[in-house]
């Protein structure tokens, strides 16, 4: 199979075209020929060797974290999927590599494609839908009439997390360019801060719930705007103690993230609020819920570009140097 290939980290000439053999299949393994992929900032940054500490990734790499795409084999003990199925999905953390013809996934780890979108717009959500999903339901428990702040809500993750904070029923703010300020307001947004001309910190106040993408003096100024109780969870700060404990992290690198981390929760425990770094997991059972809400129309995606599966170098280029205009850039391979 062709695939692209990261031949050393840090170095975006290290990527390179591949003809690799095809994935082994096990037991409880689906083949899944692959016909769309979404570039993530979580590439770039693997790419870049960022995670080699606590993600210690054996090259050549193939990148690429979610897919759509169609079953072509399964193992003996796979019960969810049969040949010809349509599906979607992220690989877990250990078996990425959609950025290839093929991929072997773990059928725990997939769900069926919506029937309502392609599968350039499928492939564009599993890894950010998963990530809003996991902190908006299963960190934060949003509840009805809570307020909630997603900062880019016109970017691949804030997008999809506006619309799932709204269908969940919350009080949906976010930060936005002035370019996608309509946009933001077409996704659900209650509230819609212009980050180019507006101090989110000095119009909100009281809120619940603060989902970051963005890290550093943004993560300070979100923990201000908490309720007493709040909690600020990021996917770009710095990692904390429990991540360490989930990933099994060795006592060395536990103190390391212990360390990385002491500022920010003590800001935040200064002001009775919570602080909580999330790397997304893989889990084929939330997807399928999320495709409940994708296929009644509550969730849909937001596609900035399509590139063809031979331009996949251009369009981690797009995603890295910031020109995507709103939402996923998506690699196709048909």
């Amino acid at each position: 199979m062709k695939a692209f290939t990261l031949e050393r980290y840090g170095d975006r000439t290290g990527m390179r075209t591949a003809d690799l053999p095809d994935p082994q299949v096990g037991a409880d393994d689906v083949l899944v020929k692959v016909h769309a992929a979404s570039v993530n900032p979580l590439d770039i940054r693997i790419r870049n060797g960022d995670f080699k500490t606590f993600l210690p990734y054996r090259l050549p790499l193939v990148l690429g974290n979610d897919l759509a795409g169609t079953v072509v084999r399964v193992g003996p003990s796979v019960t969810r999927f049969t040949v010809g199925d349509e599906v979607y999905g992220r690989p877990d953390k250990d078996r990425i590599g959609t950025f290839a013809e093929l991929i072997a996934v773990h059928q725990d780890d997939l769900a069926p494609k919506p029937a309502t979108l392609t599968m350039a717009e499928a492939a564009s959500l599993p890894l950010v839908a998963l990530t809003a999903w996991q902190a908006l339901v299963e960190r934060a428990h949003v509840q009805p009439g809570q307020k909630v702040l997603v900062h880019a809500g016109a970017g691949g993750l804030g997008s999809v997390a506006v619309q799932l904070a709204r269908a969940l029923g919350a009080h949906v703010a976010t930060t936005v360019s002035t370019a996608k300020v309509d946009l933001a307001k077409d996704l659900g947004a209650d509230e819609v801060i212009d980050y180019r001309t507006q101090d989110f910190e000095t119009l909100l106040d009281g809120y619940d719930v603060v989902l970051d993408s963005l890290g550093g003096e943004n993560l300070t100024r979100s923990l201000r705007i908490l309720k007493p109780g709040g909690t600020a969870i990021s996917v770009a700060g710095p990692p904390d103690p429990a991540f360490a404990r989930e990933l099994g992290a060795n006592p060395f690198l536990r103190l390391a993230m212990t360390a990385l981390s002491f500022r920010t929760r003590r800001q935040a425990k200064g002001l009775g609020v919570t602080y909580a770094f999330l790397f997304m997991k893989a889990d084929g059972d939330q997807l399928r819920r999320l495709t409940t809400l994708v296929d009644t129309g509550e969730i849909r995606p937001v596609v900035d570009r399509v590139f063809p599966f031979e331009e996949t170098l251009q369009a981690m280029e797009h995603v890295e140097k910031g020109r995507a205009k709103a939402g996923k850039v998506v690699v196709s391979m048909a």
